[in-house]
C-alpha cells in the first residue's frame, strides 16, 4: 500500500558520532548537542522536554539492538540572555548506547506519535546506506544535518517498507475492505505459506507477470505482507485476551515463547513466501525449474535450471544449458552461502529483496563470480555505478529462457 515518510516522521537529523558522543564509559548519563535548524524543523524549543525514546542499534549481521527510555531537551545557558542558547538531548545508558562508537552513524527521527527513534548503524554498513537513501539525507561530521519532513514528499514503496520494518516501525493503513474477505476462512490459524501466497496473486487477478515481472513481483509479496500482518494482528489479539497465567500465577516463559514465535514465523515466512512468488514467475514464462533439489554434500539450491537430471549428467566443470539461482529476502553477508551451492554451476546468482547493499558487499559478490538480482523498483537504493551491474528480475528471465531455447 502506498505511504508517505510524512505518515510516520516530523523530521529527522544525522550525524557521525565523535569520541565524545560515543564514549560510553565517560558516565551512566550522556548528552548530545542539537541545532537551531532541528529545534525549528521537528524538536521545538520547549526547555526540558522529556521524550520517550526508542533506541536501536542495526548492523549488517546481528540482530538490531532495541532499547526502550527517555531523553531530556534542554538549554543549558537557560537564564544567561548575554550567551548564545546550547540545546542539549540528554540520555541514560543502554545496550545501544554502550554499544555504540566513534565514526558510527547516529539518525535522531521524531515519529508522528511525537516519540524519537534514536538510530545507530556503523559507518559504510548497508543498513546505514538504506538509512541514508530513506531518509534523503547524508551525514555531518561535527554536527547534525537534519530536515522536516514535508507533507507533498512523493510515495514511497517495498524498499522503504523493508527498511522501516526492520527498525519495528509498522507501515501504512489497513485497507480492512479489502483484506478480510481474503482471510476471513483461515479463522486464527495460519496457513501453509503457499495456500498463503496463492491467495494473494488470485486477489490481484488483474496483473501478469509476462508484462512486468518485477513490479508483478513486488506486488504479490506486498499484497501478502498485508494479509499477514492482519492475519497475524487478529491471532496475537486473541492470543493476549486469553492472557498468560498458569497454577503458579503469570506465565512469563508461555509469553516470552509466544512472542519469540511470533518473530520466527515472519522472518521464515518472508523467505518463502519470496520462493512461491519466483516459482509462479517462472510458471508464467514458460521456464523448466527444480525447486530445492539436492545436489552435492546435501546442498540445496533453491531453483536449479532446468533439471535435476541435466545438472547430474554434466561433466565437473558445468553445462552451458544450467542455471542456478539462490532467494534470499534479506541479504547481509549470508550471500556467501551461494558460493557452495551446485558447484557444476561456476557462475552463481542471488535474488534478495534488501534494498542498498554496500558497494563493498556488491564488488566482493562480482569478484566471486555471483549475479545479484533485485527487483527493478528497489534499484534506486543503489548507488549509480552498482546499478550498471545489478540485474532486475526480467533480465535473469531473459537469460534463462535464451539457454532453455524458448522464444
Amino acid at each position: 500500500m502506498p505511504f508517505r515518510l510524512r505518515d510516520h516522521f516530523a523530521g529527522v537529523g544525522v550525524k557521525r558520532l565523535s569520541a565524545v558522543d560515543a564514549e560510553p564509559r565517560r558516565s551512566n548519563q550522556h548528552e548530545i548537542g542539537t541545532t537551531q535548524a532541528m529545534r525549528k524543523q521537528f524538536l521545538g524549543a520547549e526547555q526540558q522536554r522529556r521524550f520517550d525514546v526508542v533506541y536501536v542499534w542495526i548492523g549488517d549481521e546481528e540482530e538490531p539492538l532495541v532499547a526502550r527510555g527517555q531523553a531530556t531537551h534542554y538549554d543549558t545557558r537557560v537564564g544567561q540572555p548575554e550567551r548564545s542558547p546550547e540545546w542539549r538531548l540528554y540520555y541514560g545508558s543502554n545496550p545501544v548506547t554502550e554499544t555504540m562508537r566513534e565514526g558510527d552513524t547516529l539518525f535522531l527521527a521524531l515519529d508522528s506519535a511525537g516519540r524519537l527513534l534514536f538510530i545507530v548503524a556503523p559507518p559504510a554498513s548497508s543498513a546505514e546506506a538504506q538509512l541514508l537513501w530513506l531518509f534523503d539525507l547524508q551525514p555531518a561530521a561535527r554536527t547534525f544535518a537534519s530536515r522536516a519532513v514535508d507533507e507533498d514528499e512523493s510515495e514511497l514503496g517495498f524498499a522503504a517498507r523493508f527498511i522501516l520494518d526492520q527498525l519495528g516501525v509498522e507501515v501504512g493503513q489497513v485497507d480492512a475492505e479489502t483484506l478480510d474477505p481474503l482471510i476471513e476462512d483461515f479463522g486464527l490459524t495460519f496457513p501453509p505459506t503457499r495456500v498463503f501466497s496463492e491467495r494473494a496473486r488470485a486477489s490481484l487477478a488483474g496483473i501478469d507477470p509476462l508484462d512486468a515481472p518485477d513490479d508483478v513481483l513486488i506486488a504479490w509479496l506486498d499484497r501478502e505482507e498485508a494479509m499477514f500482518r492482519r492475519l497475524e494482528r487478529r491471532i496475537v489479539a486473541n492470543r493476549l485476551e486469553a492472557g498468560f497465567v498458569d497454577p503458579d500465577g503469570v506465565d512469563v516463559d508461555g509469553f516470552l515463547k509466544f512472542s519469540l514465535s511470533v518473530q520466527n514465523r515472519r522472518k521464515a515466512r518472508m523467505g518463502q513466501s519470496l520462493e512461491n512468488h519466483l516459482e509462479a514467475v517462472f510458471r508464467a514464462f514458460g521456464i523448466a525449474y527444480v525447486r530445492g533439489s539436492v545436489t552435492e554434500d546435501n546442498h540445496r539450491p533453491d531453483f536449479l535450471f532446468p533439471s535435476l537430471d541435466l545438472y547430474r549428467a554434466a561433466p565437473q566443470n558445468g553445462d552451458q544449458r544450467l542455471t542456478m539461482l539462490g532467494a534470499k529476502s534479506t541479504c547481509k553477508e549470508r550471500w556467501r552461502q551461494v558460493l557452495t551451492e551446485a558447484s557444476k554451476i561456476p557462475r552463481k546468482h542471488l535474488l534478495t529483496l534488501e534494498p542498498g547493499i554496500t558497494e563493498r558487499q556488491t564488488a566482493q559478490m562480482r569478484d566471486a563470480d555471483l549475479q545479484l538480482v533485485v527487483p527493478s523498483p528497489i534499484h534506486p537504493t543503489y548507488g549509480e555505478r552498482q546499478r550498471s551491474w545489478l540485474w532486475d528480475l526480467q533480465h535473469f528471465v531473459d537469460e534463462v529462457r535464451a539457454k532453455q531455447g524458448i522464444s
